[in-house]
């Protein structure tokens, strides 16, 4: 295997957002989220705006580790000498909202079952449960537009998001981003769960709406189920025992 970061050479912060976001690859892995060698989980280097770590283009979710990720700036030039490619379509579509949204710390892009069945159709996301009626108005929807390589199609990605945070790539998947790693794993597991419940109302019956007051409520009750350490964090800190439980050769 190629050579890979050496913690001697960067920050502490980076170190830990390294280690952060290679136990999130891994933990998709153990959920059967990933695509083979594709799609993309960045997360941004703490005091680098314009630097973010990519997984290394031809490895599996399952051997991505802390030190192999890469770190590439906004125009796509590697930073820590990592001899790794990086998936030109993951660049393109993640460094323009790293640009462009400085709240936008983590982002998601997966092409899940659920989740691209769901993009596929007319109608969308519809309210149809629990976990859809959270993201009722708070998710764009982008057409497809064939691979994404092309530069000029970035701007119309991030008019499409306006302040939304949660996008339908139409016929192609779901992204998801947020301020922290865990939040947007947390958007991206409940999204997941959204999409899995929605095609399997639409081969059980007729789904059913939820009318938009009792949206209202929920949407306004959800932060009172949360524990006080931040969104998604003691979620995404439970999977990470999970994982190490299977095995800890992320950390490396």
């Amino acid at each position: 295997m190629a050579s890979a970061a050496k913690r001697t050479d960067m920050s502490p912060a980076e170190w830990e957002a390294r280690q952060q976001l290679a136990a999130c690859y891994r933990i998709f892995e153990h959920m059967g989220w990933s695509e083979l060698i594709y799609n993309h989980i960045t997360l941004r280097v703490p005091g680098e705006d314009h630097a973010f770590l990519i997984n290394p283009f031809g490895l599996g979710y399952a051997e991505v580790c802390a030190s192999n990720l890469v770190k590439i700036d906004i125009n796509g030039t590697v930073l820590d000498g990592s001899p790794y490619p990086v998936n030109r379509a993951g660049f393109t579509q993640h460094s323009v909202f790293h640009r462009y949204l400085p709240d936008a710390h983590c982002i998601i892009h997966t092409h899940t079952t659920a989740g691209m069945a769901v993009s596929a159709t007319r109608e969308g996301l519809r309210p149809i449960s629990f976990y859809a009626a959270a993201f009722t108005g708070q998710i764009a929807y982008h057409d497809f537009e064939g691979i994404t390589i092309r530069p000029e199609e970035g701007e119309r990605l991030v008019a499409n998001l306006g302040t939304k945070r949660v996008m339908m790539l139409r016929n192609h998947g779901t992204l998801v981003m947020a301020s922290t790693l865990p939040e947007a794993f947390l958007k991206h597991w409940s999204l997941q769960r959204a999409c899995e419940i929605q095609v399997a109302a639409g081969a059980a019956g007729t789904p059913m709406e939820i009318a938009p007051e009792v949206i209202a409520v929920h949407q306004r009750d959800l932060s009172g189920i949360q524990l006080p350490v931040g969104p998604g964090v003691p979620d995404f800190q439970a999977m990470v025992r999970v994982i190490d439980r299977i095995d800890k050769s992320w950390r490396e």
